[in-house]
Order: C-alpha cells, then structure tokens, then sequence
C-alpha cells in the first residue's frame, strides 16, 4: 500500500514556487486546506501541491483571489474545475498564429532608416508593438512582426512615425470595438446558455463552449478580412476616380455621358493619335468646339445663336 508524501511548508514551499508566507496566507483566504497535523508538525500532501499549481494557473490567466476561491469551492462542491479550466485555457489562448520575435536595437534602427528616434520607440513601447527585454537595454521583444513590418512598409513609402503610430492608435480603437460587437453577437446568440444558469457550467457543458470557442474562433478574422476587402476596393476606387476626375485649378466634373460616333469616325481618330489616346482625343476636340462657339457668340453682336442652345 502506498503512503502519501508528506511536506513540511517548508518543503511544499520549494516544490510549488509560492514563498512560506503566499502559503499561509492562501490558507487564512481559505483557497488552500489546513494541513494535516501529526504529532507536532504540520504536514502537506500532494492534494496541496496540486491546490498551489492550480492557484497559480488561474493567477496567470489574470484571475483575481477571490474568484479563484469561488471556482476552487465549486470544484470542492462537485460541480467541476477541469472543464471550466479547459475553457479559460481556450479563451485566453494565442488568437494568431504569429510568434514573438527578438530585435535588437540597432537591427530595429536599421530597418527604419538608420538614424534612431527615442520619441517613436517610446511610441512603440506605449503601444504594445514593442516590448522591452528586462536586463537588456539593447533589445525588444515583437509581438507581432506582422504589425511592425508594415510599419517598416509605411516609412519606407514616406510616412511619418509619429503619424504611423497616430494611425494605430484610431485604428486599434475602431478594431476594439469590432471586436466588442462580435463578442456581444456570440455571447447573446450562442454562449449565454452556459453563462447565464444560476451555477457554473458543468465539466461537459464548459467542454461544450471550449468546443463553440475554437469553432468561432476565426470567423471574426474572416468576416473582417472580407469586409475590409470589399471596403477597400470600394473606397479607393471612389478616390482614384476623384483624382483622376479632377484636372488642375477646374471643379470636379460630376458624370459623364456615353456619346456614340460613327465606327469610321474613331477609326480615323485612332489611326491619328492611337486607340489607347482616341477617347481623350475626341472628347478635348468636342471640349474645344465648344469654347470656340462660345467665344464667337460673346463677340457677335447678335447674341448666341440659337443652334448653340439647342446642342448642334
């Protein structure tokens, strides 16, 4: 038959990496069991052990004391810990495939043109896009090289870092937001069955959300990228015409109107400037008889003549 090992606090201390006063203080909170008493001395069982490494997951995660204690009583209760822990491992797990990388300093001021800019870099830092390494001033952690790469783009092409960052900060604001909306459309139409019961979600009933979790995980991704595609063609489509629609020093021109001319016509035209120039040909030509008509009814003394007005 076997004997559960049995630790002094000491000892418990040193296998589970709380100090001897996070112990007992864990124990005067009531989120870790009284130890046993044998004799003289207190011991602690590996029932212990496992109580302090599931106190410092939960911490971890960014739970606070006092609802770890809750979800610590429901285990005690029966009601489960393994499932709702598999869901919070879900929910607080990596959302993108990326992986943090290492820069150094000087590779990080070589990428963005070589000369350093402690008021971008403190940007960065604000901003999450960089993280300082403890113990080394020399280098930063990314968390997503995605993200500072097209920062590196955007300088490259012209754009100020301060006015990146600005950017990113609108930007990140906005996304939250979508963000926000997405999680309240899915909480009030798929997971509010397993949050608003009257008792925590059931080992099976959180195994079930962890399920929903993975599923849903990257349609907020997709539906994103797809309409943010859709926006973009649409919006800078709309600008290239404005621009392009919009010659020097002369308002915008608001519509145009298909005209159709005789095949012969704009064979001739073509076979003058070329078919790719044919179309701006006739249409500076038609722009020209135009003004040439209506310099000659300011200067008659008859006033326009009146197949002017009527199009001819």
């Amino acid at each position: 038959m076997s004997i559960d090992p049995a630790y002094r606090i000491e000892d418990l201390a040193h296998r589970s990496g709380a100090t001897v006063r996070t112990i007992r203080a864990y124990q005067d909170r009531g989120l870790l069991p009284r130890p046993e008493r044998r004799g003289r001395a207190n011991v602690y069982s590996d029932a212990h052990l496992a109580r302090l490494h599931q106190i410092a997951d939960l911490l971890d995660r960014g739970y606070t004391l006092a609802s770890i204690k809750e979800l610590l009583e429901a285990w005690d209760a029966g009601r489960g810990l393994g499932g709702v822990l598999g869901l919070v491992a879900e929910v607080d797990g990596p959302w993108s495939d990326e992986q943090a990388v290492r820069i150094s300093r000087a590779e990080l001021e070589e990428r963005f043109g070589g000369s350093p800019d402690v008021a971008a870099i403190a940007d960065a830092v604000e901003l999450g896009v960089l993280e300082p390494v403890p113990g080394d001033e020399g280098a930063f952690l990314v968390p997503s090289p995605q993200e500072l790469a097209v920062a590196v783009e955007l300088h490259a092409a012209g754009v100020p870092l301060s006015a990146i960052s600005g950017h990113l900060r609108e930007l990140r604001g906005q996304v939250e937001h979508i963000a926000a909306r997405f999680l309240e459309f899915t909480t009030e139409h798929v997971f509010a069955r397993y949050l608003d019961g009257p008792h925590r979600p059931t080992d099976a009933e959180a195994a079930e959300a962890a399920s929903l979790v993975r599923r849903l995980r990257p349609l907020a991704q997709q539906t994103v990228d797809a309409e943010l595609a859709r926006a973009m063609r649409l919006l800078a489509v709309m600008q290239l015409r404005r621009h392009l629609g919009t010659d020097e020093g002369t308002p915008e021109r608001s519509a145009t109107r298909t005209v159709v001319l005789p095949e012969e016509t704009m064979r001739a035209v073509e076979r003058l400037v070329g078919e790719e120039r044919a179309a701006k040909f006739v249409a500076l030509a038609a722009e020209r008889e135009v003004r040439t008509r209506g310099l000659d009814a300011l200067t008659s003394r008859g006033g326009p003549p009146s197949d002017l007005d009527e199009g001819d």
